[in-house]
């Protein structure tokens, strides 16, 4: 599995990791079977948060990644309305517990909230002097809010932004990538498939993905994640308990698409600038 940078940190984490969302809705045995094949596979880039299942899919990831934790970086979320500074702190702890571990790799505020974003900040700098967390960041953050974190917490603070990103929501591409590259924060994008809307083999956009896929072998989901990483600042967490799906996702790392395909991607799908960052 391709490794890159993760922003200014440093460290070197698989281009292709796993996400968790709506994971309690999956059979526990087959969703434990996935997040475990994807780790034999190399996406050791394990995302969650506290409020997946009302902490129940942390819970489930700190089983998949039991004796395997050296292998992982870890990365959960805080919910804004517990971003004080003591509910951050709280909240940390809470999913260190559930996922059986004394330490994450990065910790995130999951979207913009009430809280001051000064008092989640420095509870982040608080929980990483503890040695409870290793970097912090962001995710559904617009550039307005990224330069408010950047203002309060400093250069070389933010280690990533976590934000929609797929074939169809290209928007990011337009203001916060290029701000991200800027202050070198990594971007991790999640949901690369959509909800539920990828395109239809009959569909302009899905033409072109499958005749690309067809002049790979491959399909084109993978040719939909290795355009999602074309970029070296890139990061994606598809989520998946189904491990002949997961297999295939991590296979998408090894793809590589030419300038003419890339192309005919972005046609098929174009960028929409002026738009607010969206989210699901």
């Amino acid at each position: 599995m391709e490794k890159r940078r993760f922003g200014w940190t440093g460290v070197q984490v698989p281009v292709i990791g796993q996400g968790t969302w709506k994971m309690e809705d999956d059979p526990p045995a087959e969703a434990l079977a996935a997040l475990r094949t994807g780790l034999d596979a190399g996406m050791t880039h394990v995302d969650t948060a506290e409020l997946y299942g009302g902490g129940r899919v942390e819970s489930l990831v700190g089983r998949a990644i039991s004796g395997r934790r050296d292998e992982v970086f870890l990365v959960s979320k805080a919910m804004p309305n517990n971003a004080s500074r003591s509910g951050t702190v709280r909240a940390c702890e809470a999913s260190l517990k559930r996922l059986g571990t004394d330490h994450l790799d990065c910790y995130l505020l999951h979207w913009p909230g009430s809280h001051p974003l000064e008092e989640t900040i420095a509870a982040f700098e608080e929980l990483v002097h503890a040695g409870k967390i290793r970097s912090w960041g962001l995710s559904n953050f617009d550039v307005d809010d990224l330069e408010e974190a950047l203002e309060i917490a400093g250069p070389r603070r933010i280690a990533c932004n976590q934000v929609l990103y797929h074939l169809r929501a290209r928007d990011i591409e337009d203001r916060v990538l290029p701000w991200c590259v800027e202050h070198d924060v990594a971007v991790v994008g999640y949901s690369p498939f959509g909800s539920g809307d990828f395109p239809q083999p009959q569909s302009r956009g899905g033409k072109v993905l499958g005749e690309i896929a067809r002049a790979h072998g491959a399909t084109p989901h993978r040719v939909a994640l290795a355009f999602l990483i074309r970029d070296p600042h890139l990061f994606t967490i598809p989520k998946s308990a189904r491990v002949e799906r997961v297999r295939e996702n991590a296979a998408a790392a090894g793809l590589r698409l030419t300038p003419e395909e890339v192309a005919r991607i972005e046609e098929a799908f174009p960028l929409r600038r002026g738009r607010p960052l969206p989210t699901i």
